[in-house]
């Protein structure tokens, strides 16, 4: 049995463009502390070498610090790491992965076709290939891994599952299970897979160890998989400094709201809903929680409340719609019946109007 750490899309050195100057350079930070910390978890979880599928930077623009972070980490691993470049920090001849001093237990991948590492004191075959360019077409077809007694065959790999479409070297499960493989590391998508099978082979992919945006909300991680021959068990470890979450209130609820614990570590997007009789006051709410994160970005997507037969009485289109559905509303047998029919007024009052009705109708 092999024990493998699993990570992808560290984004090193991220722009963190919606926060402020001052928590951006804080972000970017604590993304290099990650790093060390991925350190001590492989010696935490004994893990006997590490994958790394992809994205490790977010960009050209790499800061000599995060390079020496970088150089530093990946030594102090002190097993066989293999890196797989992405889209976002794909190989190139002079680029990044060359400029780095990369300690001798790194392994980079830098071909688009598949290369092998064979790791015979582990009775381990270490498969990856590497995204030369922003875009890559499917490769994985390519692979049929020729089985061999003894050994433990890993693929390291950056790309997507079940998007034909895709231009970041997409990949059906019918591939995946004709490569042969023990275990497919993956990289791309930005949230936690699960351990999935396809065919004998097995894969994940772990997503970010840390959010960036509302677009990647809740808890963050890599894997730690323990892969032989016909078996995997893989855990999901959490990682994240901070998370970001989104939070909806109801207007009327806002007097009560509470944020949850642990909020002043983390990044909020707060939404307040629902129809109100006044525009809820999101600058006194601003200064009510924002001590209390690390950052808050506010919505108001509530509606002011108003009469839904007021016009009824208008000799238009609008008022023959209205007569018609109060009729059927003051003839309604039940409750039910009347908010059905409110609804329908609603609807067809935005229709009317040329709006969106942001209650559902159903």
């Amino acid at each position: 049995m092999i024990r493998v750490l699993h990570a992808a899309d560290l984004h090193l050195d991220s722009p963190f463009d919606a926060l402020s100057e001052e928590k951006a350079v804080l972000r970017r930070a604590e993304q290099r502390e990650l790093l060390r910390s991925l350190a001590g978890l492989r010696a935490e979880q004994g893990a006997d070498l590490v994958l790394l599928s992809g994205d490790l930077f977010d960009s050209d623009a790499v800061w000599a610090e995060t390079g020496e972070f970088l150089r530093l980490t990946l030594a102090e691993m002190a097993v066989p790491v293999f890196i797989a470049p992405g889209n976002h920090d794909y190989y190139r001849a002079g680029g990044r992965w060359e400029r780095l001093s990369l300690p001798d237990n790194v392994r980079v991948f830098t071909s688009p076709d598949f290369d092998c590492e064979v790791l015979n004191d582990m009775g381990v075959r270490v498969w990856g290939a590497a995204f030369t360019d922003n875009y890559c077409e499917g490769k994985l077809a390519e692979l049929r891994i020729p089985r061999q007694d003894g050994f433990t065959e890993l693929v390291c790999l950056h790309g997507e599952v079940g998007a034909a479409a895709s231009r970041y070297n997409p990949m059906t499960e019918a591939e995946i299970a004709a490569t042969s493989a023990d275990y497919l590391a993956l990289g791309h998508n930005h949230g936690f897979s699960g351990l999935r099978k396809a065919g004998s082979t097995y894969y994940a992919w772990p997503g970010c160890p840390e959010g960036r945006g509302f677009d990647e909300c809740g808890e963050k991680g890599i894997i730690v998989a323990d892969v032989e021959p016909g078996s995997v068990k893989a855990r999901f470890i959490p990682t994240a400094a901070r998370r970001y979450e989104r939070l909806s209130v109801p207007a009327d609820a806002l007097g009560s709201f509470r944020l949850p614990e642990g909020a002043e570590r983390n990044i909020y997007e707060i939404c307040v809903t629902g129809e109100t009789e006044h525009e809820p006051d999101l600058a006194a709410l601003r200064r009510a929680l924002e001590p209390r994160v690390f950052a808050l970005r506010l919505r108001d997507e509530t509606r002011l409340r108003r009469d839904v037969w007021e016009r009824a009485g208008e000799d238009s289109l609008r008022g023959v719609f209205l007569r018609m559905l109060r009729e059927k509303y003051d003839g309604a047998r039940t409750e039910a019946e009347r908010e059905e029919i409110t609804r329908a007024a609603r609807w067809g009052l935005a229709a009317l109007d040329g709006r969106e009705e942001a209650e559902p109708l159903w």
